[in-house]
């Protein structure tokens, strides 16, 4: 009876501390009055409006030591008002002279280089998918898509707004991310998964709040949770974006290798439309005709010592980046199930429409498109001269139970009736904490 007594004792004691622990990791956020600004923390405490702000403190180390208290205080404001939320980073640093910060080139803010913060927001609070969010010490910014298993994605981009600041203390960051910028479920008191991540490269010291240790498998399955925002929504809106453009040059016509010629080219115009339409919060349709990629980020070049195998560019042109990992990003050894889309390959389309989004359990993702680029690079007597690709892609995935999922994807592409039609099966299963299990097919 005594060792029954001692045992129900300490079973009772596990479950309340692990209900204390949850319920310190779950922060209700305040609205604010008034948007908070980087000018109210000039001495690394808040003044006027951002006291408004919730504080959230108490760090733990990741790295190098698992689970001992941060080496450096961090301090987290954290809001939101009907457009956008905001969180405030104040980072204390004893030694403020070893902090590295560098006017640099967007997404290039991870270690080594810099001091720098990330935010991971989990919007459907399914542990599987997030939005991450890194700012440097002096502002600079770096976004991409989370998908647990798999990291970050950064050929994301997002509209969203970040400010940096040294003092004689630390540093200060102001984060804004707008609403419309996320996809999540518009209701009363949602909550939504959350971690924040401080890295100081002069200790080489990740730290995290919640505490998300090394010792167990995945990160958003120790997240946090934030909820109290009412009344927020990433709008039914709708976008169009026309354009058009007139050129006249002369350039190289190499598609005939062993004659290229000098071609003229007078009086060229071009328009199109792109757009965009939000429904049900969480479903995005995106169609386009005739895009426009004049104004995509160039790719950093890579070298092609072996051509054995093949290059692999990032997807940076807008059309193909809303929710890509929607399209699967299962790992399993050196095999990547999204390279079953590489949307790379489709180079010059005239039309494409996407619908992508996440409807209770269920994951989504499908589009068509042509591409003229097959009867551009040939010469003129080649068969496929004027000829285009035709590309049908649908991806399905149903979560279940604690971080598990099957999904089925579904490739088409066809050209002069030759075709090449791929389907895949996936499984993932979390079997316990530190043991997670891959099926592909």
């Amino acid at each position: 009876m005594h060792l029954l007594s001692r045992t129900l004792a300490v079973v009772l004691l596990m479950v309340a501390i692990s209900s204390l622990s949850q319920a310190a990791s779950n922060v209700q956020i305040p609205r604010v009055s008034r948007a908070p600004r980087l000018e109210d923390f000039e001495d690394m405490k808040p003044r006027g409006a951002a006291k408004e702000l919730r504080k959230i403190s108490g760090f733990t180390q990741q790295s190098p030591s698992d689970g001992k208290p941060a080496t450096q205080p961090t301090d987290v404001y954290i809001g939101y008002d009907l457009v956008s939320l905001y969180v405030v980073w104040v980072c204390w640093d004893s030694n403020p002279r070893a902090i590295r910060a560098h006017l640099t080139r967007r997404e290039a803010v991870t270690p080594p280089d810099d001091d720098y913060v990330e935010l991971n927001i989990d919007t459907f609070h399914d542990q599987r998918h997030g939005f991450l969010f890194d700012v440097n010490a002096l502002g600079t910014q770096a976004d991409a898509l989370w998908s647990e298993g798999s990291g970050a994605d950064y050929s994301f981009d997002t509209l969203w707004y970040s400010r940096g600041r040294l003092t004689d203390k630390g540093f200060v960051i102001w984060m804004a991310v707008a609403f419309r910028s996320l996809r999540f479920r518009a209701g009363q008191d949602d909550l939504w998964g959350v971690t924040f991540m401080r890295y100081i490269p002069h200790n080489d010291e990740t730290d995290y709040w919640p505490y998300v240790s090394s010792r167990i498998s995945g990160t958003l399955n120790q997240e946090g949770t934030i909820n109290g925002m009412r009344e927020i929504s990433p709008g039914r809106n709708m976008q169009f974006n026309p354009y058009a453009s007139f050129r006249n040059y002369r350039a190289v016509d190499n598609r005939d290798p062993s004659q290229p010629r000098f071609t003229q080219i007078d009086a060229q115009g071009k328009a199109g439309l792109d757009s965009k339409f939000v429904f049900h919060d969480s479903l995005v349709l995106d169609a386009t005709l005739n895009p426009d990629f004049a104004q995509v980020e160039s790719d950093q070049p890579q070298n092609t010592v072996n051509q054995r195998f093949e290059v692999f560019f990032p997807e940076k042109r807008p059309f193909f980046l809303e929710n890509a990992n929607y399209f699967g990003d299962t790992n399993i050894g050196v095999y990547r199930l999204s390279q079953m889309l590489f949307t790379r390959r489709i180079e010059v389309p005239s039309f494409g429409a996407r619908l992508t989004g996440k409807q209770g359990p269920w994951n989504l993702g499908f589009f068509v498109a042509d591409d003229r680029s097959p009867g551009l690079v040939v010469p003129p007597s080649s068969p496929f001269s004027g000829r285009r690709a035709y590309f049908a892609v649908g991806r399905v995935s149903r979560d279940f139970g604690d971080q598990n999922s099957v999904g089925v994807i579904y490739t088409d592409r066809e050209l002069s009736g030759l075709f090449n039609r791929v389907a895949g099966i996936d499984a993932n299963f979390r079997l316990n904490k530190n043991w997670t299990s891959w099926f592909a097919r």
